[in-house]
């Protein structure tokens, strides 16, 4: 057996390397930020002398202007925060520097710097979320009087609106928001303070810590500061939320984009060709949001196992070993997003189309059923038992439902009831009409146009109210940031003065 010093080169090239070239790209400014906050509140509650935070703040300007490639791996050094703190010591001297982390632990340190970093993604999530959510409420107002035929079981069923069904995509895209906010909120608190795991004996403020980088709450269970793992899964519950809905529309689409179906014309920059055959007009697009939805859904669920069946403490789990794969699930849901906002703003229906399939198919069945219910005041049971007859002896004597008659009806009235129905041939035509299907379904969330209209305008008020909780998340990080250099600087200027 030779004697190896650490690091095992094999366990710095896929332990050591990896995560902290994670540490470099995700949490290097919020390492600098946190350590900022931390000198002022120890200055400002004169656990150390206010020259030594002047010191400590100064060294951490001369760290940001060299930047985060200034500070390259090095065998030997565990992580970033080791290779920072001893640049700290080297500008700032060992008395004062070696205070850095006075009442402090990499534990809580780490968990706040990862919060930092993932809830700076989730604004830009909850951003890019809100642009989709635009670009759909879009298309639905431009489609109020599209009709088209609507499906369950992947069978036509009814007649709808494309807006009615962009009003149903745009309710589950508002619920993915408001899980965006939950995990943002659940994210963006903080655990500096637990220290270890117990606290510290020293009277810190970790309130004032936490209003310097922008939480806006404190963790008030030490062993949870340390040991949460719910803020991970959140947020990885929200992304498979959002993947799932999404992967449904995109199955929809994919559908209705084939030319036996002829719904869509997806705009050319989203095609490409067959290189044999000259004729393809491939959706590959939504292929692409399919297979990467299902990228979002894998990480996401690694996340989840990861946190399962863990101990609940301090644990490389859900340390550096869980920022990969939840960067990973982020950068996969935020592509789609991004893709699907720039799809839905060129999409175009072929409209006429559509509206000649609504009423095929006898979609329009239960209107003529309900009619008979309105005109002719049979139990609905027996209603449906008439439409029913009628539409299967459409079907067996290869009848279209375009081509369905009064004489069709009252034969089965007169098999089911034993006598004919008193009914105009306008009453029957107008109960297969596809158009007043739609315009008689005008109840709260109704397919009828001024009912989805109704429903887009309480969507837009919505979105709007989303977009000012996001303006507000921006604006407190912001003042916070701008609070916290305030702070410094009025340490520094004390320094020189």
């Amino acid at each position: 057996m030779t004697d190896q010093s650490f690091p095992h080169p094999i366990y710095s090239r896929h332990v050591l390397q990896p995560a902290y070239g994670d540490a470099q790209v995700f949490l290097f400014e919020p390492m600098l930020a946190a350590h900022e906050a931390h000198a002022v509140m120890l200055a400002e509650a004169g656990i150390i002398a206010r020259a030594n935070g002047a010191a400590i703040i100064a060294a951490v300007a001369s760290i940001r202007a060299a930047g985060a490639a200034a500070f390259a791996y090095q065998p030997g050094i565990e992580d970033l925060f080791f290779r920072i703190e001893a640049r700290i010591i080297e500008e700032a001297g060992a008395d004062f520097g070696g205070n850095l982390q006075l009442a402090r632990s990499r534990n809580d340190l780490g968990h706040a710097l990862a919060r930092m970093a993932l809830r700076d993604r989730l604004v830009d999530l909850a951003d890019r979320l809100l642009a989709l959510r635009e670009a759909v409420l879009a298309q639905a107002r431009r489609h109020l009087n599209t009709l088209m035929p609507g499906y369950t079981h992947t069978q036509p069923a009814q007649p709808v609106t494309f807006a009615h069904y962009l009003a149903g995509v745009l309710s589950f895209l508002a619920k993915d928001q408001a899980r965006l906010t939950g995990a943002y909120a659940n994210m963006n608190e903080s655990p500096l303070g637990a220290a270890a795991l117990t606290g510290t004996g020293f009277a810190i403020d970790r309130q004032r810590v936490a209003a310097l980088l922008g939480f806006d709450a404190v963790i008030a269970s030490t062993q949870h500061s340390i040991g949460a793992g719910d803020n991970l899964t959140d947020t990885a519950f929200a992304i498979q939320s959002l993947a799932v809905g999404l992967s449904r529309v995109t199955h929809d689409l994919l559908v209705r984009a084939t030319q036996e179906a002829n719904a869509l014309h997806i705009h050319d920059s989203f095609i490409q060709i067959s290189s044999i055959m000259p004729q393809k007009r491939n959706p590959v697009v939504l292929e692409h949001l399919r297979a990467r939805l299902s990228r979002a859904l894998g990480y996401a669920q690694t996340v989840v196992v990861q946190c399962h069946n863990i101990p609940y403490g301090d644990t490389q789990d859900i340390e550096d070993e869980i920022l990969p794969p939840l960067m990973h699930a982020l950068d996969a849901i935020q592509e789609c997003l991004e893709l699907y906002t720039a799809f839905f703003a060129t999409l175009e229906l072929n409209e006429e189309h559509l509206r000649s399939r609504a009423g095929e198919g006898f979609t329009t069945a239960t209107e003529l059923a309900d009619m008979l219910v309105r005109e002719a005041q049979l139990p609905f049971r027996l209603a449906h038992k008439v439409v029913a007859g009628t539409v299967q002896d459409a079907v067996r004597a290869g009848v279209a439902s375009s081509s369905l008659t009064l004489s069709m009806l009252q034969s089965a009235a007169e098999r089911v009831l034993g006598e004919p129905i008193p009914l105009t041939e306008g009453q029957f035509r107008r109960a297969l009409d596809p158009q007043h299907f739609v315009e008689v379904r005008d109840g709260l969330g109704g397919v009828a146009p001024q009912a989805t209209e109704a429903l887009l305008v309480a969507q837009s008020t919505q979105l709007t109210h989303d977009k000012t909780w996001l303006a507000d998340a921006r604006a407190r990080l912001a003042a916070a940031e701008e609070e916290r250099r305030a702070a410094a600087a009025t340490l520094l200027s004390a320094r020189s003065a």
